[in-house]
């Protein structure tokens, strides 16, 4: 493997303790991933008693806090280990593209559901942080109930100036100096037009400003603060964000209404319905992990998670692997296609997949049919298992033409590779290497830990091809 990238980081001749090389620490991570074992004192530990580790590392002992600095430093290096053993896959022979199946699996992130706060609770929680120790909430909220907010609290203006307050006297206590902080209240540019569809109306408006949202922040991928008191901050910001996007797109929504015409010229009037906004921000927010979400798979109970997508070939081979924040998988398919096909660009394979198998979460009309007129072959049932009979309005059309596609002879004995294909993988990587927890916090942080997961997955399968072929 090239691995020039890590090294970059590195000074040569600078003063104190030469670094660890990183070929070393590479090839440490790596096996210990393959082996199930994540956690940095797990590994530690290893490398004291286990002979394997003592060999990787040539009889030297990292300690535990060097292993978990090398993880988080190289973040991003990390997460392109799985393109560099992509290729070692590729030269194998091991990354046939004829059948891609695309699926999804939840891992619980490293965070408890019971750190979930709404905007209400993380106000008063950073006002007490605020407070001196022997202040209480008597004193805080006077003769008032206590569970609503204090009036200068309810006003944009009022918030952020009780905040920012807030924020100096922690800094002070703190003996920090004060930085200057993003304000809360930054306007928030919306342009979903391009986008829109006239049949969604103000809802599809507002959950296109809410992905294009989601987009921005995951573009940004900024690490979890580890101080509480600034999680809190950024936590109440974001809600403060979520609700101005969503007041934002709503008068982007009224000024379109004003100004479209329909299919006759006439002006858009009298059938949209009014848009009842609130005056606080709405929703939870993890302060352990701002990035997860809680997330719910039918017949389990609901926890903190991440979404982790994979697309799998005939051989088990992964062959992409990202992170979604939302527990649906509607809407992954395309995204996930088009980054499997640049990965595979990337690695010298051109040839285009013949078919793509998915269950009926992925169901898109609009992008299936945008994969099917490229030439490949989409076979996703629109009715899931857990459903009696069709979805109302699903009866006709291009439901039916599929049903009647997955009901053919040939149709059903290639969806049955389905479960034979992508089900084995999420088996042996949550339940055999026993890695259904994420070990970081965020979205790049669990982005860069599931790669490098799925690279350790394509090593072993590797590594058993090698044994087949040479026996």
């Amino acid at each position: 493997m090239d691995l020039d990238r890590f090294r970059e980081a590195y000074r040569l001749g600078a003063a104190g303790r030469p670094a660890y090389d990183p070929q070393v620490m590479v090839a440490l991570l790596m096996y210990a991933y393959a082996r199930g074992n994540r956690s940095s004192r797990g590994i530690e530990r290893a490398c004291w008693e286990d002979v394997a580790f003592k060999v990787i590392t040539g009889m030297r002992t990292p300690d535990h806090s060097t292993i978990a600095e090398f993880r988080r430093r190289h973040e991003s290096e990390i997460a392109e280990l799985f393109d560099e053993v992509l290729g070692l896959c590729r030269e194998a022979g091991l990354v046939s593209v004829g059948v891609i199946t695309i699926d999804g699996t939840k891992i619980t992130a490293n965070a408890s559901m019971d750190q979930n706060r709404s905007y209400s609770e993380l106000v008063k929680e950073i006002l007490r942080e605020a407070e001196e120790a022997d202040q209480r909430e008597d004193e805080l909220y006077g003769n008032d109930r206590g569970d609503e907010l204090p009036e200068q609290l309810r006003t944009p203006e009022g918030r952020r100036a009780a905040l920012e307050e807030a924020k100096r006297r922690i800094e002070e206590r703190k003996g920090r100096p004060v930085e200057e902080r993003e304000s809360a209240g930054k306007d928030v540019e919306v342009d979903v037009a391009q986008s829109f569809t006239r049949q969604g109306g103000r809802k599809e408006w507002l959950r296109l400003a809410k992905r294009e949202l989601e987009q921005q922040r995951k573009d940004d991928a900024r690490p979890i603060l580890r101080d509480r008191e600034d999680r809190l901050f950024e936590a109440a910001r974001r809600l403060e964000e979520d609700h101005e996007v969503e007041v934002t797109a709503n008068d982007a929504y009224e000024r379109w209404r004003e100004t479209e015409r329909d299919t006759l010229g006439r002006r858009l009037k009298g059938n949209s319905k009014p848009y009842v906004g609130t005056e606080l921000p709405g929703g939870t927010i993890n302060i352990s992990d701002l990035d997860s979400r809680v997330m719910r798979t039918q017949g389990t109970p609901p926890r903190q998670a991440y979404n982790a997508q994979a697309a799998v070939n005939d051989r088990q081979v992964i062959l992409a692997a990202e992170i979604s924040i939302t527990a649906a998988d509607f809407g992954q398919l395309a995204p996930m296609l088009e980054t499997t096909l640049h990965g595979l660009r990337g690695q010298g394979v051109t040839e285009t997949p013949e078919t793509v198998l998915a269950d009926a979460g992925y169901w898109h009309t609009a992008q299936m049919q945008t994969i099917a007129d490229s030439g490949i072959e989409v076979l996703l049932p629109p009715d899931g298992n857990m459903r009696a009979g069709k979805r109302r309005g699903w009866e006709d059309g291009l439901y039916q033409t599929m049903r009647d596609k997955l009901t053919a002879d040939e149709g059903r004995k290639r969806y049955a590779q389905r479960k034979i294909t992508i089900e084995p993988v999420f088996g042996q990587i949550k339940y055999n290497r026993r890695i259904d927890r994420f070990m970081r916090r965020g979205r790049a942080a669990a982005q860069s830990e599931w790669r490098l997961i799925t690279a350790t997955h394509n090593l072993l399968k590797l590594h058993t091809h090698w044994i087949t072929s040479t026996a």
